[in-house]
């Protein structure tokens, strides 16, 4: 059985390119995250015939953000589609209104803390909260958890943070910027490699470009698996 805390990121052109993929990847990958990227691409269908025709688990991770409303009426369209995981901007109303609009559906909500892509000097550029990154990523999902948030995105370098917190009993820790030891940044700052986000308390980690960039997108996916403990 393929392992599920590995979920690959499709962050392929469209839903054609993301079948191949799937194709290819075959029963060592069961979990893929489709994004903004893919979404005119034909990301819904995509979720939709991997979900409903192959078995597979489905995080759609569209970074919702707006007003309570709006947030609340486009997770209640989004449930419709039996999807596992969706990310919205973990800012406590988003948060509220984003549970309210799943309506006991089973998808899970998880709150984005800070960009993996981000550091400090970003944070600055973008006139945020003064503070080391970390102690304010651990912040951001301490509220998101009182907002209602069922789990949390965040680097492997806050997981055990976040772990401890008391709010986080019971709920999911997703880590992107997951990079294989040997494997390039891209545009990612907050990195880690497979085995220490798993042993930092993550739940699950997110892999795009270090599988579906190889020549043999199955033998990477195996390997990052056998890494995990």
């Amino acid at each position: 059985m393929p392992d599920d805390r590995l979920i690959v990121a499709m962050d392929v052109p469209n839903a054609l390119a993301g079948l191949e993929l799937a194709e290819q990847l075959g029963d060592a990958v069961s979990f893929y995250k489709i994004g903004l990227g893919m979404l005119t691409g034909g990301g819904l269908a995509l979720a939709n015939e991997l979900k409903s025709e192959h078995g597979k688990r489905i995080f759609l991770d569209m970074k919702l953000f707006d007003i309570g409303a709006t947030v609340e009426s486009a997770v209640r369209g989004l449930a419709q589609f039996d999807l596992d995981f969706l990310t919205v901007h973990g800012d406590p109303h988003v948060v509220r209104a984003a549970q309210e609009g799943c309506g006991g559906s089973g998808m899970k909500i998880l709150a984005v803390t800070i960009l993996t892509s981000l550091d400090r000097a970003d944070l600055d550029a973008g006139l945020m909260k003064a503070g080391d990154v970390a102690d304010l990523v651990v912040e951001r999902a301490g509220r998101a958890f009182d907002a209602g948030a069922d789990g949390v995105i965040a680097s492997p370098q806050e997981a055990a943070a976040i772990r401890a917190l008391a709010e986080a009993e019971g709920k999911l820790i997703v880590t992107p910027g997951v990079r294989p030891a040997g494997s390039a940044a891209d545009d990612q700052k907050r990195i880690a490699t497979p085995e220490f986000a798993i042993s930092q308390g993550a739940d699950h980690i997110v892999v795009g470009r270090p599988v579906w960039q190889v020549e043999s997108p199955a033998d990477a996916a195996r390997a990052i698996v056998a890494e995990l403990p």
